[in-house]
């Protein structure tokens, strides 16, 4: 049983994918002050956290994890290999996403996408997501 709570585990994406891995999933949300600390003691086997800031109950704690972690078992994404790509499943950011037109008001989709080069593509994807975490979240790097 999952327990909602500031003083929890940092929730991340490598948690994500270690829980929709469990079967089924039981979250606990508290309200205001938090719940009797002997259901704590007892029955509770993770105290998770999604930040350093205290919301006015733990729905919304639980509806954040609940999402992480749904959208990444088999079959609730229509393209999960989508999933896979996205920003944290490697510690990386994700590269930058452009959609049509190729150019809108002098603005224009990288060429190296517009090539249908698929290799050449990945490989732009990657230099994009490691460049983006090093000058945004260094941090991720490190672990």
């Amino acid at each position: 049983m999952i327990f909602t709570t500031p003083d929890g585990e940092q929730f991340n994406q490598k948690m994500a994918n270690k829980l929709s891995l469990s079967g089924n999933l039981i979250i606990l949300c508290g309200h205001f002050k938090g719940i009797d600390y002997r259901i704590r003691e007892h029955l509770i086997t993770k105290e998770i956290s999604i930040g350093d800031y205290v919301l006015t109950g733990g729905e919304l704690a639980a509806a954040v994890i609940a999402d992480a972690i749904i959208r990444i078992i088999p079959g609730v994404i229509s393209d999960e290999q989508s999933a896979l790509s996205d920003s944290f499943q490697d510690n990386l950011l994700a590269a930058p996403v452009y959609t049509r037109p190729a150019d809108y008001n002098g603005w224009k989709v990288p060429d190296v996408l517009l090539s249908g080069h698929e290799a050449k593509i990945k490989e732009w994807e990657l230099q994009q997501s490691l460049e983006r975490t090093r000058r945004l979240r260094p941090d991720l790097l490190n672990e």
